[in-house]
């Protein structure tokens, strides 16, 4: 490859500004160039050397076998957009980085389900909703992601009400919060798909947390070979 390589990051039709600017954003300082990819705006995949899932709004429950919810906006066609997306991603081994919808739709396109409210399953769960890093998670010091981050504890932000139920196939839990909700998945045999549930790209001056997209950006130029690990289901 020559050049930076090009990574696509998947946002919503409309709205989505601040999420693709960031992201933008922390990909250049990485050192890749980023393309916005929509269901009014698609990009061919085969072109990309790496992707970004993108967060935004809630994904139909339809389709992990579960009722809509009436008071809940969802977008159809990103969630098909982004269900090819990740097949042709995997088709071709490219790094994946999904965040917070992201990692819930890289759940669902292995075949995983979602819990459709946070709040209906754990009850105790404070209702938190905010960019700034006020949530404490845990993370496997045996997973990927503690190597990227090198953290086995750190605050993360919260703008999510959906999250991760049932496993897809191939992932591992690999963090979690205190009450237990799910904050961030992996699958060790890939050369690299990690899913977290909170923005780092929002926690601009967080070294650790930007370490997901320098990550993500040496995957993608071939210059990171993280080694397979091995994680409990």
């Amino acid at each position: 490859m020559t050049g930076r390589p090009l990574i696509g990051v998947t946002v919503s039709a409309s709205g989505s500004r601040w999420s693709w600017w960031a992201n933008r954003l922390a990909l250049t300082r990485a050192g890749a160039r980023a393309v916005r990819i929509s269901a009014d705006d698609p990009f061919p995949i085969d072109r990309l050397d790496g992707l970004v899932v993108g967060g935004g709004d809630d994904i139909d429950a339809a389709l992990y076998g579960e009722s809509a919810r009436p008071t809940v906006k969802v977008d159809p066609q990103r969630d098909r957009l982004e269900l090819d997306a990740l097949d042709r991603a995997a088709g071709r081994l490219l790094p994946v980085l999904g965040i917070c919808r992201g990692a819930q739709m890289i759940n669902i396109h292995r075949g995983g389900t979602l819990h459709g409210d946070i709040h209906d399953v754990y009850r105790d769960a404070p209702r938190m909703r905010t960019p700034l890093p006020r949530k404490r998670i845990r993370i496997n010091p045996d997973s990927r992601l503690y190597g990227i981050l090198g953290l086995a504890e750190c605050r993360v932000n919260a703008l999510h009400h959906q999250s991760v139920d049932r496993l897809g196939h191939g992932l591992a839990v690999v963090a979690q919060d205190r009450p237990g909700i799910v904050q961030g998945i992996e699958d060790a045999t890939h050369p690299f798909t990690v899913g977290v549930q909170w923005h780092p790209e929002y926690l601009v001056i967080d070294d650790r947390q930007q370490n997901l997209f320098r990550t993500l950006v040496g995957a993608a130029e071939g210059a990171l070979t993280l080694p397979a690990v091995s994680l409990p289901g």
